[in-house]
C-alpha cells in the first residue's frame, strides 16, 4: 500500500491539452445522453482548468484520447489503461471512456503526476501516472 499524506488528498496537477482535443471533448461532455450528469461536469471542470496548447506543441507524454497510460493506484495497483471515447470503452479489454470519472481524472496527466477526484460512489480516488504511450505509438502497439 502507498502511504499518502493529508495534503494529497486534493491533488490537481497542471494538465494540459490539445485545442481540437479540448473542443471535441467539450461538445462530448455537453451532450452526452446516457451518462451521469456529474461525469460530463468533471469532464468539464477539468478541460476548464487545463492548459490548452495547439495540438502541434502537444508533448507526447500527455494523456490524451487513444493513450495508453500505466498509473498506480492508492494501493499500490498498476494498472495500464487506454483512454477512449464513450462508444469504444471496453473495460475487459483495458479501454476506458474519457468521460468516466477515472478517464477523466488521467486526461492531461504526464508520467510523475498525481490526483485526486471522487468516484461515482463519492469516495475519494488517488492515482499516480507512471508511463504515458501517445496515440500514434499506441495504435501501432495493437
Amino acid at each position: 500500500m502507498t502511504t499518502i499524506s493529508f495534503s494529497d488528498f486534493n491533488l490537481s496537477p497542471e494538465i494540459v491539452v490539445g485545442c481540437e482535443e479540448r473542443q471535441r471533448l467539450t461538445v462530448l461532455a455537453m451532450s452526452a445522453v446516457g451518462h451521469a450528469p456529474e461525469d460530463s461536469d468533471f469532464l468539464l471542470y477539468e478541460l476548464d482548468r487545463a492548459k490548452t496548447v495547439p495540438d502541434d506543441a502537444l508533448p507526447p507524454d500527455i494523456v490524451r484520447v487513444g493513450s495508453f497510460v500505466r498509473f498506480r493506484n492508492i494501493e499500490g495497483e498498476e494498472r495500464t489503461m487506454r483512454v477512449v471515447l464513450p462508444e469504444e470503452a471496453d473495460p475487459a479489454r483495458s479501454r476506458i471512456s474519457v468521460l468516466s470519472p477515472l478517464g477523466t481524472a488521467l486526461l492531461g496527466l504526464r508520467p510523475g503526476q498525481s490526483i485526486t477526484w471522487l468516484d461515482g460512489d463519492g469516495q475519494k480516488q488517488f492515482l499516480t501516472a507512471l508511463a504515458v504511450l501517445p496515440p500514434h505509438e499506441a495504435r501501432a502497439s495493437e
